[in-house]
């Protein structure tokens, strides 16, 4: 592969697929997480704050003794590399001499301290870069990582770093037809809130991956030894699969852990805390980070609850699943009911309903259940 035919693989460290610089032993001058900003790195000659020149990257003190400096990226999606850019652009007189970069394959999520004692694996042998230039480096290693860590030899600054490469997804992940049963384009409903001080619970369920921090559900801090949480109506009733708690941008005020639990309420009273099940267990969760939680053998449910501890603010919240037969019907017979007359004629024309069968169907809404419409329409409702 030649020196810049890798850039033809996306970015998996860039912030648009969820990636994060999780750790820098050193940002005196300027913060690790400018490193993988989508958009290239700025400089205003004139600006200056309270530590020096402003920077747009990352960049440590003057090493006065013995080692060098490092930053470890906890890539959006894991995959097999094929090349890196270490970019230095606008570091003239403080860009590293040299540069190396290593890579991991980690389960679940790593704090710095276990991501430091870890064995990492070459892709980048020590190399010389140059100041205010994009240096490319082509990596030549077939397995999967998760995260990747970048030297620099001794100090200084790196505007920008990017990791181009192959998505491999974990199949214990992956939900076949999956739904998101919380989304709030599919059906998805804020049912309560305990405290939405800095942004709306709304933003949990709604579509894409957050832009930055306002973009989320936040809280005020507690004080009272309690918790915060929200509740969701569902789509319909069905199965959850997989959990999705995103904490990106919520760097030093995430949740401590959560907990998400349900319950089916065409069988139980929600009111009734004894029948609510747990979906996922009370867990920790980390700063500016796409948790992932496999569901095992869930009964279905109407609505989830997540509770956070104590507090803190989340982007975003899925639950991937399946409808059950139940909520697949009502899904039907909502979509049925709500109609105007002209587009119920469209829809069902183009479902193959006759004339006839629409007219008879225009008297009958709103159906109670899918057992009130004639045969033939709930053989086309699927």
């Amino acid at each position: 592969m030649s020196d810049r035919e890798f850039l033809r693989y996306p970015d998996l460290a860039g912030r648009a697929l969820g990636g994060a610089v999780v750790y820098a032993n050193d940002e005196s001058f300027a913060e690790r997480e400018n490193l993988i900003k989508p958009a290239p790195a700025v400089h205003d000659p004139t600006e200056f704050g309270h530590k020096g020149k402003v920077y747009d990257g990352w960049e440590t003190r003057r090493r006065r003794t013995p080692g060098h400096d490092w930053a470890i990226v906890r890539l959006g999606v894991p995959g097999v590399v094929h090349g890196v850019i270490v970019d230095t652009a606008f570091f003239r007189g403080n860009y590293p001499p040299e540069i190396s970069v290593e890579a991991a394959g980690f389960d679940g999520y790593p704090t710095p301290e276990q991501l430091n004692t870890a064995q990492w694996a070459t892709i980048v042998p020590r190399a010389f870069v140059e100041g205010h230039a994009a240096t490319p480096f082509t990596v030549d290693d077939p397995r999967r990582y998760t995260h990747v860590r970048l030297s620099m030899y001794p100090d200084g600054g790196i505007a920008r770093f990017r990791v181009h490469g192959e998505a491999v997804t974990d199949p214990r992940l992956l939900v076949t037809g999956g739904l998101d049963l919380a989304s709030l384009e599919n059906g998805g409903l804020v049912t309560a809130c305990s405290n939405q001080f800095y942004g709306s619970p709304n933003q949990l369920i709604s579509p894409g991956l957050a832009k930055a921090m306002a973009d989320g559900w936040e809280n005020a801090r507690r004080r009272d030894g309690g918790n915060d949480f929200v509740e969701f109506a569902l789509a319909g009733s069905g199965r959850v699969q997989l959990l999705e708690l995103d904490t990106s941008y919520f760097l030093f005020n995430a949740p401590g852990a959560a907990k998400v639990t349900g319950v089916d309420e065409t069988s139980a009273d929600p009111a009734d805390p004894g029948s609510w099940f747990t979906l996922l267990e009370r867990t920790d969760l980390s700063p500016d980070t796409r948790h992932r939680f496999a569901v095992h053998d869930a009964p279905p449910a109407t609505r989830l609850r997540l509770d956070v501890y104590p507090d803190g603010g989340l982007a975003r919240f899925h639950a991937i699943g399946q409808l059950s037969t139940e909520g697949a019907d009502a899904l039907w017979l909502r979509w049925f009911n709500t109609l105007p007359d002209a587009q119920l004629l469209v829809a069902l024309t183009g479902m193959g309903a006759t004339e006839d069968t629409i007219e008879r169907l225009r008297a009958i809404r709103p159906a109670a259940t899918l057992a009130d419409l004639p045969v033939e329409v709930v053989a086309l409702l699927g």
